[in-house]
This record gives C-alpha cells, sequence and structure tokens, in this order.
C-alpha cells in the first residue's frame, strides 16, 4: 500500500486516539467536555492501541516517511504511558474522603465506638483517681524502674522532655512517635478478629496503662509538666484509639454475629469497612505525632498557650466527627 493511501486510510483514527490523549491529560470535567463530541469510548481505546502498535510496524517495514513513523511513534509512547502506568494518587477522593467519608463511616459505627470510648475511658479515669486516693497501688502496674524513668522524663527540674532537642531530633521523634502510634492503632484493630475480645483487651490495657501514668505523675506533683506535653496531641491521638477501637469490635460483632449473610461475607464487608476507618485513623494519628514532636515538646510556651491550643485542637476533632461529610452522600 503506498504510503499516502495507508495515511488516508488511518487518519480518523489516529486522529481520535490524540484527542482521546489530550482530553486524558486534561484536569477538570468541565474540559473534558469540551473534548467529548466524537471522543472515543475508553473501553475502546485499547484496541485501537494495538492497532496503531502494529501499523507502526507496518510503516517502518515499508520504509514510510520519518514524518509518518514519527507521529505514529509518538502515540504509540503517549498511549503506553496513559494505559499503563501507574495511576496518580487522588489526592482530591483522598481529602474528600477525610473531610466526609471518613466521619460519616465513624458515626454510622456509632454504637461500637460509644463500647470502644467506654472499654478505654473507664479504665483509664478508674485508674486515674483510684491513684490519687492510694499512691501504692501504681506498684501492682509498674516496676520502680518503670516509674523512675517516667519520673525522670516529666520531672520539672530536669525536664528532659523538651530542653536539648535540635531540629533534627525532633524529625528522629516525629518518625518514632508515628511508628509508636500507628502500632498501637493497629493492634487495637486487628485484635478484633480474636471475636472482639481482643479488641477489648487492648483498649482497657491502654485505658490502665495511660491512667497509671498520669494518675501517678499528677499524683506526685508532675501534673504540670505531664499535661503540658500531652495536652496538644491527645485529641488525634486518644481519638484515633477510640476509633480503631471500634473498627476492631466491629469486625469481632461480624464474626461473631453475622445476621443473614455468610459469615465469611460479614467479616470482609467488617475489614472493608475497618481498612476505610484505619486510613483516617492513620492520618490522625500522623497528625498526632507532628504536634508531639514540633509542638508538645516545646516546654518554654506558657501553659495557658499550650492549653488553649488543646481546646482548639479538642473541638476540632468533635466537630469534625459530628459535622464532616453531613452534606454528602452517606459513605459506602
Amino acid at each position: 500500500m503506498r504510503q499516502e493511501h495507508f495515511v488516508a486510510r488511518h487518519r480518523a483514527s489516529w486522529d481520535a486516539f490524540e484527542r482521546w490523549l489530550a482530553a486524558r491529560g486534561e484536569k477538570t470535567a468541565r474540559r473534558r467536555e469540551r473534548l467529548a463530541p466524537g471522543a472515543l469510548r475508553d473501553e475502546d481505546v485499547p484496541a485501537l492501541y494495538r492497532r496503531l502498535c502494529q501499523q507502526l510496524a507496518l510503516a517502518r517495514r515499508r520504509g514510510y516517511s520519518p514524518q509518518v513513523t514519527a507521529r505514529l511513534q509518538d502515540l504509540m509512547q503517549r498511549g503506553h504511558n496513559a494505559l499503563y502506568r501507574s495511576p496518580p494518587v487522588r489526592w482530591r477522593a483522598a481529602l474528600s474522603f477525610l473531610g466526609g467519608g471518613f466521619p460519616r463511616l465513624v458515626r454510622a459505627e456509632w454504637k461500637c465506638m460509644l463500647a470502644s470510648l467506654a472499654l478505654f475511658a473507664v479504665p483509664l479515669l478508674g485508674v486515674f483517681f483510684a491513684l490519687q486516693a492510694r499512691p501504692e497501688l501504681v506498684h501492682t502496674i509498674f516496676s520502680p524502674q518503670q516509674l523512675a524513668e517516667w519520673e525522670k522524663m516529666y520531672d520539672p527540674a530536669e525536664r528532659t522532655w523538651r530542653i536539648g532537642r535540635d531540629s533534627g531530633s525532633d524529625v528522629a521523634m516525629f518518625g518514632h512517635y508515628i511508628f509508636n502510634n500507628v502500632s498501637i492503632g493497629f493492634r487495637t484493630f486487628a485484635s478484633g478478629l480474636l471475636a472482639g475480645v481482643g479488641s477489648a483487651l487492648v483498649l482497657a490495657m491502654n485505658g490502665v496503662l495511660f491512667g497509671a501514668v498520669a494518675g501517678h505523675l499528677h499524683q506526685i506533683g508532675y501534673g504540670d509538666t505531664l499535661w503540658r506535653f500531652v495536652a496538644g496531641h491527645a485529641a488525634f491521638e486518644l481519638t484515633a484509639i477510640v476509633i480503631a477501637g471500634g473498627a476492631g469490635l466491629r469486625l469481632g460483632l461480624n464474626l461473631l454475629a453475622p445476621g443473614n449473610r455468610r459469615r465469611r461475607d460479614a467479616l470482609i464487608e467488617a475489614g472493608r469497612r475497618g481498612g476505610l476507618l484505619c486510613l483516617g485513623v492513620l492520618a490522625m494519628l500522623v497528625a498526632a505525632a507532628f504536634v508531639e514532636a514540633f509542638w508538645s515538646s516545646i516546654g518554654s510556651i506558657p501553659a495557658a498557650v499550650k492549653f488553649s491550643v488543646a481546646g482548639v485542637l479538642w473541638a476540632a476533632v468533635l466537630l469534625w466527627l459530628w459535622r464532616g461529610g453531613r452534606s454528602g452522600a452517606d459513605a459506602a
């Protein structure tokens, strides 16, 4: 076939493919709509791309002009990139989920979240107030060495929790806090596979430990140092642990009581919803680690400022979980 006949025969499909590539590169739906008339359907593109590759091979074998082979080579390369490269991270979708889908999902599981809150908060508050009345009970929870480490960390005289750290140390602590926080959140969720008992135990144990540390330090007079440090990141960290626990309890409930579904299907559904909840929990724990590393550790900030910022953060987190996504569609 002569070159001019070859080009005339296939030019329309090349132009259509080029328009499809241009439309795919557009960033807004409105811009895509301007290219929509006569455009290729996405399901037709793979077959057209394969024919384009065959046409490029024919053009090279028959010795067609460089202009023809260069255009076909360009279309083939751009098509390959569009069809086979990894899709870009959908930041808008992620932000939309965090802003609306995640809080809707938390509210949809409010019973599990309420149970998780009780399992965590009741032991925490119970141990805290028990230690104010009987300080010696702390020795049933921590060894003398552990208590000495906690006391040294929050001793107002040493103030090792905030002095002497440079920016590099802050970054290192940021990474440490992310690892520590995420590991707690993951264990709290994943242990729900033990019929929900695992999540309940992890929540109660963390409540006891947090209450024991806070109760002991407050009782010996280190409360100012402690509260100034934990106030900033507590809104993100504690709320995330409760949500992870609620997701774990949902796993256990679906395992024990699948209803009219197959147990496997009920567990898959709980795992899917739990996985979405854990994405939000991960974001909250990263935020908690950031605040803990770069804000909580600054001891020179007055207590009034620390507690004011903590109040704003608590209000923001609770308002986000209560109102987030109210105007949108329900979570999947």
